[in-house]
This record gives structure tokens, C-alpha cells and sequence, in this order.
């Protein structure tokens, strides 16, 4: 069987790259590391990469799109989750999450994974995001 080796980037769509681009920079602490405004069709890409690892996000604004927002129970993307260090990591997401005005979930247990602890929030379309720290 062929062997894969690794996720080399996720690509959202969004309705606004240049609201969305601020907020996962400002929040979440990505960094801008490319952009594509594609010809005719008009639409935007915006390569961000994490703080800790390599993953690219790519925030896509396709002008068809006709601005609906996110909705999980449609078939594709339910969830994006990121991993952090600890519990006590957590914490200071709730602190950093408060200071820039997002809304988000208590920290709870993950009942499919017990033991591990994860806030849930949503970004400016509405994708859900969550923070998941395994047990310590």
C-alpha cells in the first residue's frame, strides 16, 4: 500500500479573506506567508502558517460563493482541531480568547477521548475550531 506521510495543508473557504486573515493572525497567532489573487474568476488565497507547526492553512474567498456561512451539517468540513500542549495550555487559551472578544465553550472533557480537554469556538464564517489538549 502506498504510504502517506503527513497533511501538508488545509484550505478553508471563507466569505472575507481580508477579515478572516486579521482574526486567525491576531487570535490564533498564524502568520502570513503567501497570497494568490487568481485572473478572471477573482478568487483570493492566503497561505498561513502556525506558530509550532507545519501545517498550512489556506483561507479561500471563491466570489460565487454567495456569502452563506459555515454550516457543519453539510457534507464537508465539520471541525478543524488544533492541538495544544496541556491543560494548563488551555487556560491561557480562555485568557487569550476573552482578551480578543471570541466567544468559545468552557473547557471540557472530550467524551470520545477520556482524559483529554477541549474549547470550542468559531471563527468569522462560523468554522467550528477546537483547541484539544491530551491528558497530562
Amino acid at each position: 500500500m502506498p504510504t502517506l506521510t503527513g497533511v501538508h495543508h488545509v484550505a478553508l473557504t471563507v466569505t472575507d479573506v481580508d477579515r478572516s486573515v486579521p482574526w486567525y493572525e491576531r487570535v490564533l497567532g498564524f502568520s502570513t506567508i503567501g497570497r494568490e489573487d487568481q485572473g478572471d474568476d477573482g478568487m483570493r488565497k492566503v497561505f498561513l502558517r502556525g506558530p509550532g507547526f507545519g501545517i498550512t492553512l489556506t483561507l479561500v474567498q471563491h466570489p460565487a460563493a454567495g456569502g452563506a456561512l459555515f454550516d457543519e451539517r453539510r457534507p464537508g468540513l465539520d471541525h478543524l482541531t488544533f492541538s495544544v500542549p496541556s491543560t494548563d495550555s488551555l487556560r491561557e487559551w480562555t485568557d487569550r480568547l476573552e482578551e480578543h472578544g471570541v466567544t468559545f465553550s468552557p473547557i471540557t472533557e472530550e467524551p470520545t477521548a477520556p482524559g483529554a480537554a477541549v474549547i470550542a469556538l468559531r471563527d468569522p464564517d462560523g468554522i467550528q475550531l477546537v483547541l484539544w489538549a491530551e491528558k497530562d
